[in-house]
């Protein structure tokens, strides 16, 4: 059976591109509160700049050296630019048209107004005035062009006025002048005489531009923004990696112009200066029919007075009862500990961490950092470990894209008070999440660790649902050991007792583990496989799961975001089904399991099933051994793939739709928060009983919040 037909599969990025319309369609739903509804608008901003940044910047480069290969759907670099540049201007066009039909109406109904210069009073006008002479008028540069001011630099994802302008003595003498909207001063611009009247910062600086040319009459204004190619990959072979991606992080910024975003209206005489300057074609041209960079839509709300009606209600992650009382290690002694985050606190994760680094049994500290806060307590800890006199050792990965400064700046905080620091692998990206922390207790050398899906972020910890385990199992702590070992030096494992890794291992061991559902399915008995993942596109495993499902193997996939595999093929796939939610929280956990005749198997994993992750990474698989956690897991999945509100269900002709039945309306997230107590206390009154808690209290563990503890 040829599993390879390039009509077998979808575009990686075109399918990048549904995913953002289904976050644009949060935007456009009446059940999500009103000011979530316009930050979902912003969310599709975010991801569309990144987007543009690396993704197109990198099918650019293989047009521009005339490469003819193809993806795996059969299609060149170039038919994905011109069919991204249709998905992307349909795309567009329905954020400003969600944006100006639906949004602003709403919130002016409400009282939440955003303002252009003619609709203002002369209170705000006289505030505007005021505002611009004393805060805007000393930081702003006019750049006029001529033959001797050449066109200026502009960086990524500036915002810029372009205009033309004309000298008051001679109207044929006509000169290109851009300012640029500065960074630091707010976009938006709360007025007085309200509480929640708005200006946006480009609709002052046009209001007063002539005061910017003296002698000069400003006129065909126009904003516009340019998003260059920030995709830069460090040169390896070198001596000094630090120093490599510091350079790479400068060249970046003069990367190539990748998009044009304009305000509709803008005269063709600017226009076509840009077009030529910036070396774009019409693809590249994106007629915004409002406000460029709808990212400004975060500082509005975060500007609204009152209205906490219009936002998700907040809440506080639960910190579970049977972690309290003792030391995150008396715990992990007892029992394997399970996490989920951001129903269950991330606190225990920074305890274990915090607690060895001020325990005297604590020998040493090892762990992978990829992205963490830029006021990381993780960090904290491991530097009070350092000067403790635990012996730290920390790979944090310098080529975490857009994290690198900030990757570059811990490296060296960690180094300076005695972290043993690695800064990656040659041609691997470290993206594991692990940490092992070796004490010396009474029985002798014990091995803790924590191993999750997520980053060691505590912010994002609030944000995205991942998952995590705490182990002192023997056989994992060897492996860890033997982990560390490879990151550090030139160690070979021969091979793993318990955990998976990449690159292959992972796509090795989950293959093997499908080839045994489509062998037990032949023997007449169930097979089934289910997965959770932000991203499928690996062709080797998207062919095994078509040889699965063509075995008669039941296939439940939930992939956020990029989904390169079709349903529906008849005889191949039509036992897969494809599910996605999107809603409140972000769903970046890695979930695999397989029915194994009954004895269920369900591993965790910070690897999606992408190519890059499976044979240029570094990441980890672990198992779920603890029956207790296990079911759980299967449980949380069932919760997952029953929910019928926030679920899109992808069709064989490639559309998402909200997947409806008759059965009782379920929203996963939301009933995960609402019973975030209830299911973390079950789980633990089954690790921990009763009888075998420990009364010790814990001297570690920080002051919770009042609510937290109230929970």
């Amino acid at each position: 059976m040829n599993l390879t037909k390039p009509e077998y599969f979808n575009s990686r990025e075109l399918t990048w591109v549904d995913f953002d319309s289904r976050v644009l369609e949060e935007a456009n739903d009446k059940s999500n509160p009103l000011l979530e509804r316009l930050r979902f608008l912003g969310i599709t901003q975010s991801n569309l700049d990144e987007f543009f940044n690396i993704r197109v910047a990198s099918l650019h480069k293989l047009t521009s050296v005339n490469y003819e290969g193809t993806d795996s759907a059969g299609l060149t670099a170039a038919q994905q630019l011109s069919g991204i540049s249709k998905k992307v201007h349909d795309l567009v066009r329905n954020q400003y048209s969600i944006l100006f039909g639906k949004l602003l109406p709403k919130l002016s109904r409400e009282n939440i107004n955003i303002l252009n210069i003619n609709q203002i009073n002369d209170r705000q006008k006289n505030f505007l005035d005021d505002y611009f002479h004393q805060e805007l008028y000393p930081v702003l540069t006019p750049l006029a062009v001529d033959s001797s001011r050449p066109f200026p630099f502009l960086a990524n994802n500036t915002l810029n006025i372009g205009l033309m302008i004309t000298k008051n003595d001679d109207a044929h003498k006509e000169s290109f002048a851009t300012v640029q909207v500065p960074d630091t001063c707010p976009r938006v611009i709360k007025l007085p005489g309200a509480d929640n009247d708005f200006i946006l910062l480009e609709e002052v600086i046009k209001y007063f531009m002539n005061e910017l040319f003296v002698g000069y009459k400003a006129h065909d204004m126009a904003c516009f923004r340019i998003t260059r190619d920030m995709d830069v990959e460090a040169d390896e072979d070198t001596s000094d990696l630090m120093k490599e991606i510091k350079h790479d992080l400068r060249k970046r910024e003069f990367g190539p112009v990748m998009r044009l975003e304009i305000e509709a209206g803008m005269s063709n005489q600017i226009l076509n200066l840009l077009l030529k300057e910036y070396k774009l074609n019409k693809e590249g041209l994106y007629v915004v029919d409002g406000p460029i960079n709808l990212n400004f839509v975060g500082k509005l709300i975060k500007q609204v007075y009152g209205h906490k009606d219009l936002l998700f209600d907040k809440f506080t992650p639960y910190y579970p009862k049977a972690l309290r009382n003792q030391t995150m290690f008396e715990a992990i002694s007892k029992s394997d500990i399970f996490v989920s985050h951001p129903y269950d606190s991330f606190q225990p994760v920074m305890n274990f961490i915090q607690q060895a680094a001020h325990d005297k049994k604590t020998l040493a500290i090892k762990m992978t950092i990829y992205r963490v806060s830029a006021n990381s307590p993780i960090i904290k800890a491991l530097k009070e470990a350092a000067q403790n006199g635990k012996q730290v050792t920390v790979l944090v990965e310098l080529k975490a894209r857009f994290d690198e400064a900030n990757n570059l700046h811990w490296a060296d905080e960690l180094e300076r008070v005695g972290c043993h620091v690695i800064y990656g692998l040659v041609g691997l990206k470290v993206h594991c999440k692990l940490a092992l922390v070796v004490r010396k207790e009474e029985s002798g050398i014990k091995r803790y660790m924590h191993m999750g899906t997520g980053n060691y972020n505590d912010v994002t910890a609030k944000l995205y649902t991942d998952m995590g385990i705490f182990t002192c199992n023997q056989e994992m702590g060897v492996d860890a050991t033997n982990i560390f070992n490879m990151l550090s030096g030139f160690s070979q494992p021969p091979y793993f007792h318990k955990l998976s890794i990449s690159p292959d291992g992972i796509r090795d061991y989950l293959m093997h583990m499908a080839d045994k559902e489509i062998e037990n399915v032949k023997m007449g008995k169930k097979g089934l496989i289910q997965m959770q993942m932000n991203s499928l596109s690996d062709t080797l495993i998207i062919k095994k799961l078509y040889e699965a499902s063509a075995a008669g193997v039941k296939i439940h996939l939930i992939v956020r975001g990029i989904c390169n595999l079709r349903v529906g093929i008849p005889g191949i796939s039509e036992n897969i089904t494809v599910h996605s939610i999107v809603g409140q929280l972000l769903e970046h956990r890695r979930f695999y399991y397989f029915y194994a005749d009954g004895d269920e198997k369900v591993f965790l994993s910070s690897a999606d099933l992408m190519t890059r992750n499976l044979s240029r990474r570094v990441e980890l698989m672990f198992p779920i051994l603890n029956d207790n956690i296990r079911k759980h897991l299967i449980n949380i999945y069932k919760i997952l793939w029953n929910d019928n509100v926030k679920t899109r269900l992808l069709y064989p002709d490639n559309t998402w739709g909200h997947l409806r039945n008759n059965k009782k309306l379920l929203n996963s997230q939301r009933y995960l928060i609402d019973n975030r107590k209830k299911v973390a206390d079950d789980l633990l009154n089954d690790l921990f009983p009763k009888k075998h808690r420990s009364k010790i209290k814990n001297k570690f563990t920080p002051m919770r919040s009042k609510n937290e503890r109230k929970l």
